[in-house]
């Protein structure tokens, strides 16, 4: 098993988590697969990115596509169910922007997708 070098992966997007794109600080930084080790990735820098923990918890084992376009791309329908969030809504307290689906790391950086 190859020993992941924290620093390099840190380095990719100068900082940034590689999804969202949030500044992160190297300790708080999680180190993810694009391509899940379950799917047949490897610890190898093409396949992996920074990420912010909110973003490495959400993407969990799922690939790129999949983060993409169910679990982001859906995101608004299954927030809409949400009753507190319809109601916060209605008051004008949140807005709902509409998302290009391109990734921090597709707009600022060598687009790495596995």
């Amino acid at each position: 098993m190859m020993k992941i070098d924290r620093q390099k992966v840190y380095d990719k997007y100068n900082g940034h988590c590689a999804y969202c794109g949030k500044p992160i600080t190297i300790k708080d930084m999680q180190v993810d697969h694009i391509l899940p080790k379950r799917n047949g990735g490897k610890d190898h820098i093409d396949n992996l990115n920074p990420s912010c923990r909110l973003c490495n918890h959400y993407k969990r084992a799922a690939d790129i596509e999949t983060l993409r376009n169910w679990l982001l791309g859906g995101l608004i329908e299954r927030l809409m169910k949400i009753y507190i969030f319809r109601v916060a809504l209605d008051y004008g307290m949140i807005t709902i922007n509409g998302w290009d689906k391109k990734f921090y790391y597709e707009k600022n950086g060598t687009d790495q997708e596995r």
